[in-house]
């Protein structure tokens, strides 16, 4: 298990759209996916024991969070010709297994994990009601096999500052996670030359 930081997207970076298709089949774009008042963007998939480690509370996240008006999206950018788990079969069966609430995208051609600089499962990214990136990092301290308790506690510290329009929490720390399995030549200069 390679342990992959997050490569730390500049704060203020705009959210790029995307065309990407949920487990439901529709086609869906940022603008779909994004809340009123914030979008917690992330990269997972299905295999990786980072992410299986926290699925549960993504799941709880996104039932708490988003009747507040903010936006959730789990998008997942692996090779599955490599890794068969992560196809999108498995994405539904996952959806429905894990009850996530939020749409849990398909990025074939990974151009989108690209955009935004995204290295690892999971990747978290908080973007407010203008689509400006204000949180990027961990979800909390925990990781398999740490003995810490999952709770969520940075993702959502910094939801509930957005939220009640306090300064976002300092400091920001990576998040860590097996690398996104890019296709063969596919890898981005970033995640080559870290």
């Amino acid at each position: 298990m390679v342990r992959t930081p997050s490569t730390m997207l500049p704060l203020g970076t705009e959210a790029e759209d995307f065309s990407l298709t949920n487990v439901d089949g529709q086609t869906l774009s940022f603008a779909d996916v994004a809340g009123e008042r914030g979008t917690v963007l992330m990269f997972i998939c299905n295999h990786c024991p980072f992410v299986k480690h926290v699925a549960n509370e993504l799941a709880a996240i996104g039932y708490e969070y988003m009747p507040k008006g903010v936006g959730m999206v789990a998008i997942n950018s692996n090779d599955v010709a490599a890794h068969p788990a992560d196809s999108p079969e498995q994405m539904i069966h996952e959806s429905e297994q894990r009850g996530y609430s939020f749409p849990y995208l398909f990025d074939e051609t990974q151009e989108v994990a690209k955009t935004y600089g995204a290295a690892c499962t999971p990747d978290f990214y908080l973007f407010d009601g203008n689509h400006k990136l204000v949180y990027r990092g961990q979800l909390d301290g925990s990781r398999p096999d740490s003995g810490v308790p999952v709770t969520g506690e940075d993702l959502r510290k910094a939801i509930d500052a957005l939220l009640e329009s306090r300064p976002l929490p300092q400091p920001q720390h990576p998040s860590i996670g097996c690398n996104i399995k890019w296709r063969p030549g596919n890898e981005p200069q970033y995640f080559l030359n870290p």
